[in-house]
């Protein structure tokens, strides 16, 4: 061999450790990944738990395409499993209680609020879903169809859907 081949070669300079990215995107979505959980599954604490639980689970591995859309999906997936587990819990009980909010959110929101809220939580679980992607985090069409997995019409006569059930829900449907 000669002695070229023996010179170690200059690596490039190592850029942010894959970590760093998921650090950084907790701390600037962690809050909207928070409230859109909330308003899937009713509760903040809950809430806080799932997109933890989301987290935890990237940490360690690094998915190919780490952006706010994914992390969107897997808080959506999250609370869904929540759901699921809370349908079984209360089947199983055969007691069925409505969730009481904290102190301070009860004085924070308004009864206006709060009755949306409810009407909101006894829709089907796809079109809260929609209306949330699409009212609160202001999603296109295009990017709930993404985060949901079905197609962008789905999502239009989805939430068209919800809109109606919601505002019979709310007696506005004059």
């Amino acid at each position: 061999m000669d002695r070229e081949s023996q010179r170690p070669t200059a690596l490039a300079p190592p850029g942010p450790p894959p970590q760093a990215d998921l650090a950084g995107l907790y701390r600037e979505h962690r809050v909207g990944l928070v409230r859109l959980a909330v308003l899937l599954v009713g509760d903040l604490e809950t809430a806080e738990d799932v997109v933890q639980d989301v987290f935890a689970r990237l940490h360690g591995r690094r998915p190919p395409d780490l952006t706010l859309a994914y992390l969107r999906t897997c808080v959506l997936n999250g609370s869904r499993s929540v759901l699921r587990r809370r349908a079984v819990m209360l089947r199983r009980t055969q007691r069925v209680t409505d969730l009481a909010d904290s102190a301070e959110t009860a004085v924070l929101i308004g009864e206006s609020r709060r009755q949306v809220l409810l009407a909101l939580a006894r829709l089907p679980r796809r079109q809260r879903e929609a209306l949330v992607l699409r009212y609160y985090l202001d999603l296109a069409d295009s990017e709930i169809a993404l985060v949901m997995g079905v197609g962008q019409s789905t999502v239009r006569s989805t939430t068209a859907r919800a809109l109606a059930r919601l505002l019979r829900e709310l007696g506005e449907d004059e």
